[in-house]
């Protein structure tokens, strides 16, 4: 059967992902907020962010009131429809994060984005949430040898930094080949810091989980703005000392924070359940994350069932940072999609695509993923994730927990920690910029192609691409 991409050949499509069509849950909305409300927390998202927060906040005190509120449901957004990598990647570099606080700090955040795989597989069997959890790590294919260089260099850079083998380490052809058979390989980075997972199976037992704990989550309450003190709705207010934002790619929907985080797509699509046979000609048998060195991410995992779900970016940013229904679902870019996956696996020619879907990630003009409270005005605040938001949102919701508390602790001094990235470009220059570096990237990919050396055009972007 051929590839199925356009909204008449599959009944799966018009829904929101595979994930949220797999999960086993209820997805009536909880009850809206109705009136004025007050509390001693306010969390304003329910994806990982907003849930992990409110998670150890009543952990490490029942008493608290805390609140949160979801303009649709748990796990509608990034957190139900991601990739399911759950890594220890954090989207600034060791540089960037040196210049923050020194070599010592970027290598702690570096070490605690490490633990927080950890914690995320260990929370979760300690609750008795079924997310499809293997970690296997995640392999880096090099398929020509531009990228072969940059794996080479990604190590070497790894070791100045004194990470060992055990955290990343460069494979030859053959080893890389026993993990994953992909067309024209020539080597590999792997890293074992990284758990495959359902995604939306994780955010919703996350919920039901913290309604346990006496957490309220109001769904269906779409937060307008927030001030010190207060959430404002259409449907009410929450007062409370502390008010978290936690809203990652749907941040510039607040009054006044237009031009804090932009929403940029990722598009995803999923095959059916492949063949013992077909899976013994990819690999993965541990259920390991795959990408690859080129310059537009891809990314990819075997699922608990044996389809692959492979996504990566490309689609355009939307003028005024706009998010609307239809920019989840774009068939050039889910056809490029396709196309990529059978040049990586030539035996998934002609496997039927189930379903295909996109969203919204946050983006900060740096790049760099921050946390923070301010306590003159209890406004407190986690994401730009640019992606990798699965683990950093548990690492973020255990340090909102420690600044609320007024806690001095190892997590409080990562360098992220009170980071204000400076706001994007007014419109239409953000649209022209994020758009030209997207297709920069593609273009940098072609240029390797024929050249067969690194980017020239890459090299030259990099500085605002983060």
């Amino acid at each position: 059967m051929g590839c199925a991409l356009n909204p008449h050949a599959d009944p799966h499509w018009e829904r929101l992902s595979l994930w949220h069509d797999t999960v086993d849950t209820d997805w009536t909305p909880r009850p809206g907020l109705t009136g004025d409300v007050d509390a001693d927390v306010a969390i304003v998202g329910a994806g990982l962010t907003g849930l992990w927060t409110a998670y150890y906040l009543a952990e490490a005190d029942p008493n608290l009131r805390i609140v949160v509120l979801e303009a649709e449901t748990a796990g509608f957004g990034a957190s139900g429809r991601n990739g399911g990598w759950c890594s220890a990647l954090f989207p600034a570099s060791l540089e960037t994060l040196a210049e923050l606080a020194d070599r010592d700090g970027a290598l702690a955040q570096h070490r605690a984005m490490r633990d927080t795989v950890d914690e995320v597989v260990a929370v979760a069997a300690a609750e008795g949430i079924d997310a499809h959890i293997a970690k296997g790590g995640t392999i880096s294919l090099a398929r020509s040898r531009a990228q072969w260089r940059r794996a080479k260099a990604e190590v070497a850079e790894a070791r100045r930094w004194g990470r060992d083998e055990d955290d990343v380490r460069l494979l030859d052809r053959d080893e890389a080949t026993a993990v994953l058979r992909g067309s024209r390989t020539v080597g590999a980075t792997y890293t074992p810091d990284c758990a495959a997972l359902h995604p939306a199976r994780l955010v919703r037992g996350l919920a039901d989980v913290v309604e346990r704990r006496g957490v309220t989550i109001h769904e269906r309450t779409r937060v307008r703005a927030i001030a010190p003190g207060r959430a404002h709705t259409a449907d009410g207010d929450v007062r409370a000392a502390t008010v978290v934002r936690a809203t990652e790619g749907y941040t510039a929907g607040l009054r006044g924070e237009e031009r804090t985080l932009v929403p940029v797509y990722s598009l995803i699509i999923a095959t059916e359940p492949l063949s013992p046979a077909t899976w013994e000609e990819i690999g993965l048998a541990r259920r390991e994350t795959f990408t690859d060195h080129r310059h537009l991410i891809v990314y990819g995992q075997r699922t608990a069932d044996d389809r692959l779900v492979f996504g990566g970016r490309g689609a355009p940013y939307h003028l005024g940072s706009r998010i609307r229904p239809e920019f989840d679902r774009d068939d050039a870019v889910f056809a490029r999609l396709y196309a990529t996956l059978v040049d990586l696996f030539p035996v998934l020619s002609g496997t039927r695509v189930t379903h295909a879907w996109g969203g919204a990630l946050g983006i900060p003009r740096d790049w760099c993923a921050s946390v923070g409270l301010d306590r003159e005005t209890g406004l407190a605040w986690a994401g730009g994730y640019v992606g990798d938001g699965v683990s950093t949102t548990n690492l973020a919701g255990r340090t909102l927990r420690d600044l609320v508390l007024g806690q001095d602790t190892d997590l409080t001094r990562l360098p992220w920690v009170g980071h204000r990235s400076p706001a994007w470009e007014p419109e239409p220059l953000r649209w022209l910029g994020i758009n030209a570096g997207l297709r920069a990237m593609t273009l940098a990919d072609a240029e390797e192609s024929v050249t067969r050396l690194p980017s020239v055009l890459a090299k030259a972007v990099k500085p605002l691409l983060g």
